[in-house]
């Protein structure tokens, strides 16, 4: 990979792993265990650390088609895309998603600094498992929802040409923000976002990948400027920014479903 591991220890995590701050970022919920998996769709485990796993859904379209590395939002878990899904698979893509620790089936507790380590090591394996599942070993895209953009723009920080193309759906730009946003009452008053938080605004203004992101006009949880300021900051050639009127944070997709998909369906073509 492009970038050494040192540079995520050159961030300050202090912060972002305390108990306060990780209760208002993550809200696991665990996946109900009899629940029936579909045809086509593989359930996964993808050992992260030393007696840790992450759980994950594989959706298979075809074997020649994009693979997307999917890494979803806050509430949600790998399996809620079991009925999703198919809106990808229909338009010949191929979807992996994957859960944080504490989510779905996965061991331990999610944390911000595992959150990111995970999504690299995920990345690592990501190759062998698609070749374990039949398919034909090619570059992927990776994609972050909301929460799951850090961990998607962390992998592209760090791939470089290992990764296809960089999309990001309802991506943060700046980290404290969010976090009262979301609630948290602890003063964060003169904390650098740079060396404190995810860093995403800094990251993507070194990843020449290229990228789409795609955002709700009418988001109130992560306004839309989080999304110009990513398109703006990002060091991409080939990048494009998709707004979709009447959307929020939590029905994107469906209320802009054709121009969310087209815009997939084209970027992913066009790259591969």
């Amino acid at each position: 990979m492009t970038n050494t591991a040192n540079d995520h220890e050159k961030r300050d995590f202090t912060i972002l792993d305390r108990p306060d701050v990780s209760r208002v970022l993550f809200h696991p919920r665990r996946d109900v265990q009899y629940r029936t998996i579909p045809l086509r769709v593989r359930s996964l485990t993808i050992p992260v650390d030393d007696g840790i796993s992450v759980s994950g859904r594989l959706y298979r379209a075809n074997a020649d088609g994009p693979i997307i590395l999917f890494f979803h939002g806050n509430g949600e878990i790998a399996s809620d895309y079991d009925g999703i899904s198919p809106l990808f698979t229909s338009r010949g893509l191929n979807l992996l998603v994957v859960d944080y620790r504490g989510y779905g089936s996965s061991d331990g507790q999610p944390t911000a600094s595992n959150l990111l380590t995970d999504a690299i090591e995920v990345f690592r394996q990501s190759a062998t498992i698609i070749v374990e599942h039949g398919f034909r070993a090619q570059p992927l895209f990776v994609m972050g929802r909301s929460l799951g953009s850090a961990a998607a723009i962390e992998i592209a920080y760090r791939a470089g040409r290992e990764l296809e193309g960089l999309i990001i759906e309802s991506g943060f730009a700046y980290t404290f923000p969010l976090l009262t946003t979301l609630g948290l009452r602890t003063s964060l008053e003169g904390i650098d976002e740079a060396s404190d938080g995810f860093g995403n605004l800094t990251k993507i203004a070194q990843i020449g990948t290229p990228t789409l992101i795609i955002h709700g006009r009418e988001d109130q949880l992560i306004p839309v400027e989080n999304a110009q300021a990513l398109y703006g900051h990002s060091a991409a050639s080939d990048k494009k920014l998709v707004t979709i009127s009447n959307a929020g944070h939590n029905d994107l997709l469906f209320m802009g479903q054709e121009t969310y998909f087209d815009a997939l369906k084209a970027f992913t073509e066009r790259e591969s």
